[in-house]
């Protein structure tokens, strides 16, 4: 009986809907879907009663707010009655405070919305039941033509179809505590606070004339040592709160109290749980807001996310003709919208959860590093929002050599030195393979290759992929440097470059190991094992790279050392051919990677077991090497610091392999990820590699480069001004734009010596005029409106609902919006 129960529902369009949870999410649904259909009967389930209180105060957008004033005009205006506005964010670390402006905020008080929602509710006969919990959810949809589940981050409906849903529940490290202030602040404020336990940070903000939102967080280890666990350890009663932890927060964060009090509502030590669904609906019920996805605190509300679901879900009840068409439409809409939410937040959680490692910073780099954290919000986007504060952070940046005000030079353009060599701008081209070598010599197209890019305008050119060996070719088509022809050739293609720019040069030297003897990689990027000409392959251990390669022969000591001794014998020839600058691939599960990781790795001699022993061939090669490789000229080393794969290389031991790295002579290290193993999965996206790069930098203080997708100058610049690297390597975006550093430093402005033309090109180192650019637009306007102010404080009138210094216009996204 259920199944064609659920199915006929399904069909049809939804005239009796259920809704379980009466919070601001299904509350605002059942309010929208009644105004669109007034004869749909909707009947709410909420275990609390009406008058019951939960939680502090939530954030939202002017994007999410411009959808409320649309779809609900009466709901927009008593929300705007009681919000809460302002445009700054105050980082207070170290004992300074630094201010950055021009975000626009607008919060609320939970309770309030929520009593506002059930109004409206009230006013449009939507039959909420308050205290009454709801029926199972199985029961509801045979009853129900649509079960709306709105049951938060707990969600039973959820649970109770698991198997359809198939959620996944990451719960984090860190444990954060949601607490209110009768202290009203007037900015959106980040505490950061070191103590001998470790780090304490607050996020704050004022959301009414008498209260703010105050959420301490702290790392597992530090609420440890800080005596919290002993504070919580008993249950507590459902609506309980953690006093004594109240208190203990209170004391270490008195200073920022100014002898305000903490207020707790259920408030306790939990961990923040990002919840993902493989789908969001079943049949006729579907999850809505936390039931569906959560979103770390610290870039938003899920009740922003839940109130932008309710506005879509009853838009698609309104357009679609069934039930199931409209809950398609829905999760077809959102989950896009979602997921870009949810990146952003996985980074600025794991952001907050490693705090630690950027408390060395100084309050200029440290506040930039904050604010960039989740990738959304850009130096760009700082700089035109608060020029002033990005012009503090770059002075910062120069170590004071500018004052502030002083021309703008990106940070992209500030040069570096690295060893004896100066680079002029921190960009890097990296090694890109072109598989157009014939019989392992570089041949026309690396020629061409080479010397566009280094007429881009780069700071630094990597040739790639040079084998060491025969046998450590990846494919037939890629170049090495073993014999006295690769040599000539290298040296002839180096002079060459060398004839038309002055741009330094480096080659990356590999043995592919158990990668080798692969045809040339098609469209997926995956080089599968040759059926005819191939060779044997060595690695670490006799490990196949998946089912349908040969298995490598494990190498011996005495191939070992015959690997060492090509490496220092190519490092030799590298040096006469004329490069600036060499480069060992330790990574993406060539030879050297594969001792490195403990999942290619199962050795049981002296080369195999413990980190220090899987160093042994590592550390060989480098020392072979760096006898041969000339004093003053950089020697870089490539790792995968995280293998994306369960039981691969910790961060704690990517650190380790890079400390024996600096202690080694390496000048830098090319901090990338995964390529290790077949079964990786890696979490793609812009940046993703870059933290990686910031740990190694952190914890070493060597410098690092950061790769992975970065293709934008924005970007480029964000990672270098919150010191999250030292060099930033372009690899795609310069093969779809040979000239990319050039024209990065022309669309910002930029024509210094970080940047060079090559003198015949000059005429076009200004971006060209596009249609309509020669066009002045007329004053249209008798009166000039003032511009918007950068900073604006929260300052509630005295009657605590009416801010007397409104701002000029309504104010922007978020800064996580942005």
């Amino acid at each position: 009986m259920t199944g064609p129960a659920h199915q006929v529902a399904a069909t049809g369009p939804a005239h009796r809907v259920a809704v379980i949870g009466g919070g601001p999410g299904g509350l605002y649904f059942a309010a929208l879907a009644k105004q669109l259909d007034p004869e749909r009967s909707i009947t709410v389930f909420e275990r609390d009663g009406r008058e019951d209180e939960f939680g502090f105060g939530v954030v939202f957008s002017d994007e999410t707010l411009d959808g409320i004033a649309q779809a609900d005009p009466r709901v927009f205006a008593a929300m705007s009655a009681e919000f809460a506005r302002w445009s700054d964010i105050d980082v207070r670390y170290a004992g300074q405070v630094r201010t950055s402006g021009g975000h626009g905020f607008a919060a609320l008080d939970r309770n309030r919305l929520r009593a506002i929602l059930q109004r409206r509710c009230a006013e449009l006969a939507v039959d909420v039941r308050y205290r009454t919990p709801a029926p199972p959810a199985e029961r509801l949809a045979e009853e129900y033509d649509l079960v709306v589940a709105a049951d938060g981050i707990n969600s039973g409906t959820r649970a109770a179809y698991a198997t359809t849903f198939r959620p996944e529940l990451d719960e984090r490290h860190a444990r954060y505590m949601w607490l209110g202030t009768d202290k009203v602040f007037d900015a959106f404020t980040f505490l950061v606070e070191r103590f001998d336990f470790g780090v304490l940070q607050v996020h704050a903000y004022p959301y009414s004339a008498e209260r703010s939102t105050f959420i301490v967080e702290i790392g597992e280890e530090a609420w440890r040592r800080a005596g919290f666990e002993a504070l919580a350890d008993r249950e507590f009663a459902r609506g309980e709160s953690d006093e004594a932890s109240v208190r203990r927060c209170a004391e270490l964060l008195a200073g920022h109290l100014d002898g305000h009090r903490l207020i707790p509502n259920a408030s306790r030590w939990i961990r923040f749980t990002t919840v993902r669904n493989a789908t969001w609906r079943h049949r006729n019920v579907v999850l809505l807001g936390d039931a569906a996805h959560s979103a770390h605190f610290s870039i938003g509300s899920g009740t922003k996310l839940a109130l932008e679901d309710a506005l879509a879900l009853a838009a698609s009840l309104g357009e679609q003709p069934t039930v199931a068409e409209a809950l398609a439409a829905y999760e077809a809409e959102r989950r896009p919208v979602v997921e870009s939410t949810q990146r952003a937040a996985q980074a600025s959680l794991e952001w907050f959860e490693t705090i630690d490692r950027r408390t060395g910073q100084d309050p200029d780099r440290f506040a930039f590093n904050l604010l960039t954290r989740s990738r959304r919000v850009t130096y760009e986007n700082l700089r035109a929002r608060d020029p002033g504060f990005v012009a503090a952070v770059e002075a910062a940046f120069a170590g004071g050599a500018e004052p502030v005000g002083a021309a703008t030079v990106p940070p992209m353009f500030r040069p570096l030195k690295l060893a004896a060599l100066e680079l002029r701008n921190r960009v890097v081209v990296p090694p890109l393979a072109t598989f157009t070598a014939v019989d392992a010599l570089p041949g026309a197209f690396d020629r061409a290759q080479l010397t566009a890019h280094a007429l881009g305008g780069a700071g630094l050119v990597i040739a790639g992929m040079t084998a060491v060996a025969p046998e450590g070719r990846a494919t037939d088509r890629c170049p090495g440097l073993w014999n006295d022809r690769q040599e000539e050739a290298w040296r002839q293609l180096v002079d060459a470059v060398r004839a038309v720019s002055g741009t330094p040069l480096g080659i990356q030297l590999t043995h592919a190991g158990r990668r080798a003897s692969t045809a040339v990689p098609g469209p997926d990027g995956i080089g599968r094992p040759l059926t005819e000409g191939g060779w044997p392959t060595l690695a670490a251990s006799p490990l196949p790279w998946d089912a349908a390669s040969p298995p490598p022969h494990e190498a011996n000591a005495v191939e070992l050392a015959a690997v060492a001794a090509d490496f220092a014998e190519s490092a030799e020839r590298a040096a006469r051919a004329g490069f600036d600058v060499l480069e060992l691939q330790f990574g993406h599960g060539h030879l050297v990677s594969g001792f490195l990781s403990p999942l290619t790795n199962r050795r049981t001699d002296r080369y195999g077991g413990p980190l220090a022993q899987r160093l042994r061939l590592p550390l060989e090669v480098l020392a072979a090497v760096r006898a041969v490789w000339p004093a003053g000229r950089p020697l870089l080393v490539r790792i995968s610091a995280s293998d994306w794969a369960p039981g691969g290389t910790t961060e704690a031991e990517a650190v380790a392999i890079c400390r024996a790295l600096a202690d080694g002579g390496v000048d830098a290290v090319d901090v990338s990820t995964g390529e290790v193993v077949a079964h990786q999965r890696p979490p793609f996206g812009r940046g993703y590699q870059t933290p990686f790069a910031e740990l190694v930098r952190a914890a070493t203080g060597l410098p690092t480069v950061a790769v992975g997708a970065i293709s934008g100058h924005d970007d480029a610049n964000s990672v270098l001004l919150a010191g999250r690297a030292d060099l930033v390597a372009v690899g795609r975006a310069q093969l779809y734009d040979p000239l990319w550093t050039l024209h990065a430093a022309a669309e910002q402005g930029y024509a210094g010596p970080g940047a060079r033309w090559p003198g015949p090109w000059a005429a076009g180192s200004r971006r060209p005029p596009g249609p309509g650019a020669d066009r002045v637009a007329p004053r249209l306007r008798l009166v000039r409106e003032p511009e918007p102010p950068v900073h604006h404080r929260w300052r509630p009138g005295a009657a605590g609902a009416v801010d007397p210094d409104p701002p000029t216009d309504r104010p922007g996204p978020t800064e996580e919006e942005r």
